[in-house]
């Protein structure tokens, strides 16, 4: 068994399991990946101030996302395809967070239904929604995330047009794989994943395979899902959405102060200020170099949390101090899973919340819910002198 320290450790494992299409459909970004880098390094460009002689017994990080009770701020965000880095890995990772007592966000675009996480998990989880423009099908995602009795529901905004990803193209990325000879090759060398897909019954989009008219199979999907994501939603539209749920509403992809009002003002419960890990708009600002604009312009009247970047629990310290709400991991518990499983996801967990603990003593604190922007460094200029 390997030494698992940090991320890096399940990263690196992660990519000797996978098969290299979807590991590299984990680990990269859109266009000329400069979003996707900055994300991480601009975390790196934010210090911390050690402060000693202060009493680090009775520490706690739990504290709330939208009213739900979290043993640390941190959810697992959605992630498509999460099932092709290792068999039914929707069902593992939502175990994993189940057993941690943070939210799993379970992804339109999953190998594994809704209805898989809702019969092998107790507590709820959150459903992430792609609009779409077949307005019946969207309309039946949302009943099925109810009648699953799903906590929230994260609306992702950023994803009217898909980014291209160049390694994807190269790769050939298919659900299931194709068996052309360099994939057929690949495969070979990691039979282990292979014998886990010969095991389960769980091989396409099981969100829309039975479920969307007139898909029934892979060939059928391939044609529907190359046309299906709606370039026409608007505020108008998203309000329309709220209403038809109903219930705590996320919205995902914000990175502009205008449009973090007027989440505010159409009603949302939370937004997450997110550029979709570097996978859509190359060049945008990084999440955490967006995030002190968006809060100044909306204060406390809404719940902002954070993702993209976010690769150990000094990160989510950093994403705190600054006034976020809550954090969502991606790719860390994607390398867990695509790692060691289930017992990966709560590995990667592990790591996070242990660095985040000790980071924040070592910081002069003992309550994630009173960390504030004195524990920071930050540079000059950080949010970018623009014109």
């Amino acid at each position: 068994m390997a030494v698992i320290t940090n991320i890096q450790d399940l990263k690196d494992l992660h990519k000797k399991r996978t098969p290299k299409m979807f590991y590299d459909y984990c680990e990269s970004g859109s266009w000329t990946e400069q979003t996707f880098r900055e994300n991480t390094t601009d975390f790196a460009q934010i210090r911390l101030r050690q402060r000693v002689a202060v009493n680090m017994e009775g520490r706690t990080t739990k504290t709330k996302m939208i009213g739900q009770e979290v043993s640390m701020p941190v959810a697992l965000a959605p992630v498509g395809s999460t099932g092709m880095q290792c068999a039914d890995g929707e069902i593992k990772a939502a175990k994993a967070a189940e057993k941690f007592g943070v939210p799993f966000t379970l992804s339109t675009m999953a190998i594994c239904s809704i209805e898989d996480i809702a019969e092998n998990t107790t507590a709820p989880f959150w459903f992430q929604l792609y609009v779409m423009r077949d307005e019946e099908f969207t309309s039946g995602l949302i009943a099925r995330a109810k009648a699953a009795k799903c906590s929230a529901m994260v609306l992702t905004l950023d994803l009217q047009l898909l980014g291209q990803r160049h390694k994807d193209l190269k790769n050939g990325l298919s659900v299931p794989p194709k068996p052309t000879p360099k994939a057929i090759f690949d495969l070979a060398q990691r039979w282990k994943w292979g014998v886990g897909m010969l095991g389960t019954k769980r091989h396409t989009f099981r969100n829309i395979v039975g479920h969307a008219k007139g898909v029934e199979n892979i060939a059928s999907l391939s044609k529907w899902a190359d046309s299906q994501f709606d370039p026409r939603m608007d505020w108008d539209q998203i309000k329309r959405l709220k209403d038809e749920w109903g219930g705590k509403l996320i919205l995902k992809g914000i990175l502009d102060a205008e449009d973090a009002i007027k989440a505010l003002e159409v009603g949302a419960d939370a937004i997450i200020v997110s550029n979709h890990g570097g996978r859509q708009l190359d060049g945008a600002l990084s999440s955490i170099r967006s995030l002190p604009a968006i809060i100044d312009a909306v204060g406390d009247k809404i719940e902002v949390h954070i993702d993209s970047g976010i690769r150990s629990g000094q990160d989510v310290l950093k994403a705190m101090a600054m006034g976020a709400k809550g954090t969502y991991i991606g790719r860390a518990y994607i390398h867990g899973l695509g790692a060691m499983g289930e017992e990966g996801v709560t590995k990667a967990l592990e790591v996070i919340h242990k660095e985040l603990d000790y980071t924040m003593a070592l910081c002069g604190h003992r309550d994630i819910e009173k960390v504030g922007r004195d524990i920071l460094l930050i540079p000059k200029n950080f949010e970018g002198d623009w014109q």
